[in-house]
């Protein structure tokens, strides 16, 4: 009988499996569970060359995976000054005052819109504070930054400009640019001109980023880009990643069909705990940012424009890429984007379903929740992002919306509810990557969400494991702890499914398991 490399004991197992739904012991061989039971079950699996880990009562669950992050771009978009705990104008000056300049310029992210108490992002707001300097200022949403003067004039640009997706360069009532770069063109105007991290400061920053990731107990991501293939190729190659990376390159209004081809072409790219899994889409942008697809506009007049100026190509795009056999997820936010998306996959046939997924959905109406369950639409939302609201609906998010689109903030427990697959994740950076986080806010969501029942223990622990299996097209090899499945395993000091939320959040992680492979110990 071939011998177990790991064997793990003493654990609470909640299997997931609905034919054997616990278990105290499992054996690993080959990066695949071999035998789930009791000591009894796995003892015959044990030779010479086996570890064996006991788990002293911990609880073991199949390894939880975050459903929507950007560990490598993400890089690029936390370098500099971290301003996600400024709270008001004074702060932000304060912090841009005293701020280290790289190679001149000062680099920020993390700034939350709610900053600027509902004035117009402007850098005539910060620009005494650094006088003569650029800079560039990534808001928390990802979505828009504010830069300097010398900025745009190091960019060269002086004036509006014309692009193929729905971005723009804000201007105020003479003309003048303001600063405000919304969407990924505008951003990447000045993004090319800043200084950029060294390869070798990036792939110590990534080794180190998803070692602190595993250590929260995760063992994959959903990676809602397409990364930087060639350092995570080589880095898997000289060593074990702590997590699996699944990425999905994104595809932008005026691909063309060499584009989408091409798209196609890169699915085959994999290596040890990666893989090109899949092609993201953008049909909207931000409620804050003005850039979310509303069926009404939002209090400023805005959001009533798709991010593909020509909806309808986004459509052919998903067909083509949907023939092929490729899954798509689209970040959709507003009600209007969720729509779309819904009868773009809707006009595909029933064999779409569980193939196509949403990423966000922050605010859709009651017809949307049963429609998306029917279609078999998964929803990738991430519970972190109620964080950035208030339960007063002060808030920036809040207000544009208004009241009755506030109220109906992230539905996650209507959509399970109604039978939908809901996938979780925290989207880092835009939020932190600790998945207890994501597992304690989606039962208990925060700000404009706060007054909506959250998802229980078991759906909320479902949501980064069998919900993000199913979303992945993996259900038949991940999501659960039985012979056969990946060996993906995380052990929690207590129970997620039990505990409160609120020890959940700080629940010690004992051990992280990832392709039969120990990437992380708890003391």
């Amino acid at each position: 009988m071939p011998t177990a490399d790991l064997v793990i004991t003493g654990a609470r197992v909640r299997t997931l499996d609905p034919d054997r739904p616990y278990a105290t012991s499992v054996a690993v061989r080959d990066g695949l569970i071999a035998a789930v039971g009791d000591e009894d079950d796995v003892h015959p699996w044990r030779g010479a060359g086996t570890e064996t880990v006991h788990l002293a009562g911990a609880c073991l669950v199949p390894g939880l995976v975050d459903g929507h992050s950007h560990p490598v771009w993400g890089l690029e978009m936390t370098t500099g000054l971290d301003l996600s705990a400024v709270v008001d104008l004074g702060g932000l000056r304060a912090a841009l005052a005293a701020a280290e300049r790289v190679d001149g310029w000062v680099i920020g992210f993390g700034l939350d819109h709610n900053v600027f108490g509902g004035r117009p992002v402007d850098r005539a707001l910060i620009e005494d504070v650094l006088p003569g300097t650029p800079a560039f200022l990534r808001l928390y949403d990802g979505h828009s930054a504010l830069v300097t003067g010398p900025a745009l004039a190091a960019a060269g640009v002086t004036g509006p400009r014309t692009f193929a997706q729905r971005a723009h360069l804000a201007a105020d009532d003479e003309g003048r640019l303001t600063g405000h770069l919304v969407e990924h063109a505008a951003m990447d105007l000045v993004a090319a001109v800043m200084p950029r991290p060294s390869h070798a400061a990036r792939r110590a920053r990534l080794t180190g980023l998803l070692s602190a990731m595993a250590a929260t107990g995760l063992t994959g991501a959903h990676v809602m880009d397409g990364g930087d293939l060639d350092l995570v190729g080589s880095l898997a190659r000289e060593t074990v990643l702590p997590l699996r990376l699944r990425f999905a390159p994104w595809c932008m209004p005026g691909a063309r069909r060499e584009d989408l081809e091409e798209l196609v072409a890169v699915q085959r790219h994999s290596g040890r705990h990666w893989r090109v899994g899949g092609v993201k889409f953008f049909m909207d942008g931000t409620v804050e940012g003005g850039t979310a697809w509303l069926e009404h506009p939002d209090c400023h007049g805005q959001g009533t424009e798709a991010f593909w100026p020509d909806p309808s190509a986004y459509g052919d795009a998903v067909r083509f890429l949907h023939r092929a056999g490729v899954r798509t997820a689209t970040h959709a936010i507003g009600d209007a984007a969720v729509r779309h998306v819904l009868d773009t996959v809707e006009a595909l046939g029933p064999d779409a379903r569980f193939v196509h997924r949403v990423e966000h959905l922050e605010t859709v109406p009651d017809d949307t929740v049963s429609r998306l369950a029917r279609l078999g639409v998964v929803a990738s939302m991430q519970p972190p992002h109620t964080g950035y609201t208030r339960a007063d609906r002060s808030d920036e998010w809040s207000v544009r919306l208004g009241e009755a689109r506030a109220a109906r903030a992230w539905r996650l427990r209507d959509l399970r509810d109604a039978g939908a697959v809901v996938a979780l994740g925290s989207d880092w950076p835009i939020a932190h990557h600790d998945v207890r986080t994501v597992l304690a806010t989606a039962r208990a969501p925060r700000g404009a969400a706060s007054s909506r029942a959250g998802l229980t223990g078991l759906q909320a622990l479902e949501g980064c494991t069998t919900h993000a299996a199913l979303a992945a097209g993996e259900a038949a090899v991940a999501g659960r702890v039985a012979e056969g499945f990946r060996a993906d395993l995380t052990a929690l000091g207590l129970d997620p499914v039990e505990a409160p939320a609120d020890e959940v959040a700080e629940a010690p992680v004992r051990l992280t398991v990832t392709g039969g492979h120990i990437v992380h110990r708890g003391v």
